[in-house]
């Protein structure tokens, strides 16, 4: 059996208020906010007495999501926001955009940061990497053909 899709990515945050306006103002579209919590929850992900806040945030073309977290309990376990991208595990999720100068200049108001430089790659994209809001890690790519400033 295969695969059928991807639903979504998690992140967990500590301000989910500020992620959101962030990941709207990256283009994500928030599909509902709710709490969860009790007995089911915790057989899910293996964290007991949990009380968590989610956001759902939805690409453009409806195809990805993003949930959002913020626990309330129990407190953070570990906390790996500025690892370096050579770190095993989970570390970043990458976003195609329309116009990357655009996107930066709109996402450097909220706080994030290149990580080094805008790069090409070979003659498809115009690529980056980003520490966003809490300093997640975030890659933006612009294809080449869309809106594009050297």
């Amino acid at each position: 059996m295969t695969v059928k899709r991807m639903d979504n990515i998690g992140i967990v945050v500590e301000n989910l208020d500020a992620a959101i306006e962030f990941f709207s103002e990256l283009g994500l579209n928030l599909e509902g906010r709710m709490p969860i919590e009790g007995e089911w929850a915790g057989r899910v992900t293996g964290v007991r007495n949990q009380r968590v806040e989610i956001a759902m945030m939805r690409t453009p073309d409806g195809h990805s999501r993003l949930e959002l977290s913020r626990f309330d309990a129990p407190a953070i376990a570990s906390d790996h926001r500025t690892a370096p991208v050579n770190s095993l595990g989970y570390l970043r999720v990458m976003f195609t955009v329309e116009n990357l100068d655009d996107t930066l200049d709109r996402l450097r108001k909220l706080g994030a940061t290149v990580v080094d430089e805008v790069v090409h790659y070979q003659d498809t994209y115009r690529l980056c990497y980003i520490r966003g809001v809490e300093g997640i890690l975030i890659g933006l790519a612009q294809e080449f053909g869309h809106t594009r400033s050297q």
